[in-house]
């Protein structure tokens, strides 16, 4: 479906950091791009609206979603609760027969991901580890509404390489937590991933309280 083929492009172009929070969507250039009509790239459009990656502010051009403080405090609240409940059904369902070995495959990843350091490598990693921690709590519910949770927004719009080191050690606690079957362990593990998260983004922003801090790290002027 064209429209797909939209949506897709734009998602792997954003976690590649060919596209950052900010930027304009241009209709004309998109349909030339991925070679397709206009129409599937209104359609793409609005899928990638529903999901919050675009913002469709009325007469202004699509652009990749941009967060002020406020916004991105609202989505770690978000994803503070979904996060806690992903490492508790987890801990509960994990079988050392069915998950160590993905689970050591998806840590060893993940490392690899922060040594090599290439585009987009360490995103994909990061989503892995994700899918796998769904994977192994079953909870099909969860399974749906997570991807919804706008996380991919504030991946891309706050990267570093302190807040990817403080990511490659969360993920490996709430692992260790969730190998041990400890379930309030797991719990712990992911709230404080998100809380060590909100508090290096606090620190970006009070740092230039009155710019936008961007993918790498460093500040330009709020459009």
């Amino acid at each position: 479906m064209s429209s797909a083929r939209v949506f897709r492009g734009i998602m792997r172009d954003l976690e590649e950091g060919r596209l950052v929070p900010g930027q304009i969507l241009a209709e004309t250039s998109l349909a030339a791009q991925y070679g397709v009509g206009r129409n599937a790239v209104r359609e793409a459009m609005q899928h990638l609206a529903a999901r919050g990656v675009v913002d469709l502010s009325r007469n202004r051009s699509p652009t990749i979603r941009r967060l002020d403080l406020a916004e991105t405090h609202e989505i770690l609240a978000v994803a503070s609760a979904m996060t806690a409940l992903a490492a508790q059904a987890a801990a509960r369902g994990y079988d050392p027969v069915q998950h160590a070995d993905l689970i050591a495959t998806t840590l060893d990843a993940l490392a690899q991901a922060d040594l090599i350091d290439e585009p987009g490598m360490f995103s994909r990693a990061r989503r892995h580890f994700y899918r796998v921690l769904l994977r192994i709590g079953a909870n099909r519910e969860l399974q749906r509404l997570y991807p919804a949770v706008s996380m991919h927004i504030i991946y891309a719009q706050y990267q570093s390489r302190r807040l990817r080191g403080i990511r490659l050690a969360d993920y490996r606690a709430i692992m260790d937590a969730v190998t041990r079957g400890d379930v309030a362990g797991a719990e712990v593990a992911a709230r404080t991933h998100v809380e060590h998260v909100r508090t290096a983004i606090e620190q970006m922003h009070a740092a230039a309280p009155d710019r936008a801090v961007l993918k790498d790290g460093t500040t330009a002027p709020p459009s």
